[in-house]
This record gives structure tokens, sequence and C-alpha cells, in this order.
């Protein structure tokens, strides 16, 4: 299945280190990062599952909750669990599911058979509270993701729909933004009393107030 940004991200019921989870009510208002793991065990994902469980502050902050995946078993996934406690310093603080038949990856097109047809790539889907997927990541098994960039993509996101403006590139939290180009410059006016630079007509430049 191929999934596009503006999709409802598709619902399923399954196992996960919490218990059974229908994931549209688990989500209930909230964000939602859903990714997904080659396979427990392998030395690149033992970090990023820690890297994200160091982040709960960051992902409490803005109303993300994250879920995790891979095609192993419930019971693995606990045993994998003191291993990243141990190597990595950080408990697991959200779920992950066992897909060991691959439903929820074969759903989300988690499994690339070019690549590796037994396991599952590192997606990545960042899912508003409408339920909509706004971002899609996809890495190879042998590269760790950044969650650095994860977290100032869902800072843009965030900004962008509470406001009219797009962020530019490498953009982060608190930089100058840019006026959506579809908004006149009396309406801009209205909205950014602040004023703006002008470059060019469809690239104004503004520091939104504080």
């Amino acid at each position: 299945m191929s999934l596009q940004l503006g999709q409802i991200a598709p619902d399923f019921e399954q196992d996960s280190t919490e218990g059974p989870i229908s994931f549209h009510k688990w989500l209930g208002s909230s964000w939602g990062l859903f990714f997904s793991h080659p396979k427990n065990f392998t030395p690149v994902c033992t970090t990023e599952l820690g890297e994200v469980a160091r982040l709960k502050p960051e992902w409490d902050k803005r109303g993300v909750k994250p879920i995790g995946l891979s095609v192993d078993s419930v019971a693995s996934h606990g045993r994998w669990e003191k291993d990243i406690e141990q190597t990595q310093g950080q408990t697991l603080n959200f779920p992950m599911l066992a897909d060991p038949e691959r439903r929820v990856a074969e759903l989300y097109g988690m499994i690339h058979p070019q690549s590796d047809p037994n396991v599952t790539v590192r997606a990545v889907f960042v899912i508003d509270p409408n339920k909509k997927i706004r971002l899609i990541l996809t890495y190879p098994p042998s590269t760790g993701r950044n969650f650095a960039e994860v977290l100032r993509a869902i800072d843009s996101l965030q900004l962008t729909d509470a406001e009219k403006v797009a962020t530019p590139v490498n953009w982060e939290k608190g930089q100058p933004v840019i006026i959506a180009p579809g908004l006149s410059d009396e309406d801009a006016r209205a909205r950014f009393p602040q004023g703006w630079t002008e470059l060019k007509p469809y690239l104004r430049v503004v520091q939104l107030a504080k």
C-alpha cells in the first residue's frame, strides 16, 4: 500500500508492549509519531529507541505520542527493552507494536522487497490530530534516523497550521518565517503588524511576535 500526505492514517488493532492497541483510539486528539524498526536486537535500532525514550519531554511539549513497530513478538520486545536500558541508559516509555505476521507493516508499506523482503525499512509517519498523515520519511535499514530533524519538522507543521506562513530552508523554531504566498499584502498587514522584509513579491520574510 502506498500512503500519501493528507491521507487518513489507516486504523488497526494490534498487540503491543502496553497491551492491545486500537490505533485511532490510542491517538485520541494527539499528534502521533509512528516509526518502524527492521528487527529486534540490532545495533542501530537499539540506539534509536533509546533516543526516542530520552526525548519524552520534547514529545510531551508538542503533544506527540510516539509508537514503534517491528516484525517481532511482544516477548521479544520485552527482552530487548532490557538491552536498551543497559546500553542506552533509557527505559522505554512508549508502546512497541508486535507485528510478526507483518499485517501493519504491509498496511503502511513498510516492507520494501527490493531492499529486504524480510524486515521493515526505517519508516516514519507523523500524524496530526485529525488522523491525517503529514510527514513520511523512509530510511534504509543501515541508516539511523535523526530525531532532531523529526522534531524540527513537527515544529514547522504545528506552526504553519496555526499561522499563514511557511518555514524556509534549515529553519529552526524561533527563526524568521515566510508569509504564505496566497496571503495578500493587505491581509498580511492585519496579521503581521510588526511588518516584514520583502525580498520578492512572493518572498516576504517575517519575524513572528513572541
